[in-house]
């Protein structure tokens, strides 16, 4: 759904990226099977400046920041931990940053500090140049003509975003254009580009057909390749919830947005499995505790960076 190359929208959303897609970052992740904790800490925990801040905070640091963390997770005060409780602090975590970084861009973006970010500023930012394509005239090559229809899609995202008469995007208005999944009023936006571009027949839906785009089966072959099999048990089992053989814009909404939901949820029970030591299915301040060094390579502390920054672990916040 985004243009080009973009400044990663930190690891963590990378990863969620590539764990909702095929499985090339899970045979990293989870090598013949195994959880491979130190590819969490290295995939979020970032630049090797922030590595060495984590390295530096003492231990008893580090105990005192997610005791704190621990506390806020707990909605009820019980003194346990749940599934559903890991589940939301995990997709608080992954929204929260996501804004942070919309955030930060938006100063790079604003060349001029004027509080707004203009459509030319985005693509100066973007591409050193401002660009400007026809809507209306297809280019001969085939590979500019791509690049065309994508920047032509983020102008309209662009428009989109914007909710007022000004030309340029302020701080609200740039995070729906940057992140328009996480904004209600971009939700309809969303479902019509991906229908404009998977919806060839105009129906309204996407059928499997559609959902497997170019794929044409070999003749010669016995059977689809193992890719297709997955994408089609995704298709059938994940998507189409009323399995009508179709994709109708809500279910569409699951597929092409990232589903933080699943993910956190995924989590949540991994920690719960590995760390529950008297089988009650929720996580004590003290199973915690002993198990301290796999929550921290975990999403429940987006592994570690919580405990660095003050929105998460401050007692006041």
């Amino acid at each position: 759904m985004r243009l080009g190359p973009r400044p990663a929208a930190l690891g963590l959303l990378l990863l969620c990226a590539a764990v909702a897609g095929a499985g090339g970052a899970d045979e990293l992740h989870y090598p013949q099977g195994e959880h491979r904790a130190d590819y969490d800490r290295e995939a979020l925990l970032g630049g090797q400046e922030e590595v060495d801040e984590y390295v530096k905070l003492t231990p008893e640091e580090q105990q005192k920041r997610l005791k704190s963390i621990i506390k806020k997770i707990d909605l009820d005060s019980d003194d346990f931990l749940t599934e559903g409780e890991l589940s939301l602090w995990i997709q608080m975590s992954f929204k929260h940053y996501a804004m942070q970084e919309a955030k930060q861009q938006f100063v790079e973006y604003d060349k001029n500090n004027d509080g707004s970010v203009s459509w030319d500023e985005y693509n100066i930012q973007m591409y050193d140049r401002v660009i400007d394509f026809d809507e209306n005239t297809a280019l001969d090559d085939a590979e500019e003509e791509s690049f065309r229809q994508l920047h032509l899609k983020d102008k309209k995202r662009f428009e989109k975003a914007n909710q007022d008469a000004s030309p340029g995007l302020n701080l609200e208005e740039f995070v729906a254009f940057e992140h328009p999944e996480e904004i209600d009023y971009m939700t309809e936006f969303v479902i019509q580009e991906a229908l404009d571009e998977h919806d060839k027949n105009g129906d309204g839906f996407v059928s499997l057909e559609e959902f497997l785009g170019d794929y044409r089966r070999d003749p010669t072959a016995n059977e689809d390749p193992e890719w297709i099999l997955v994408e089609k048990d995704r298709f059938l089992n994940d998507y189409d919830k009323d399995a009508d053989g179709r994709l109708n814009p809500q279910e569409l909404l699951s597929w092409v947005v990232p589903n933080n939901q699943g993910i956190a949820q995924e989590e949540a029970l991994h920690l719960i499995d590995e760390m529950d030591l008297n089988s009650d299915r929720k996580l004590s301040e003290a199973e915690i505790l002993e198990n301290q060094d796999l929550f921290l390579t975990s999403e429940a502390t987006d592994y570690g960076r919580q405990l660095h920054d003050e929105y998460f672990y401050h007692d006041e916040l």
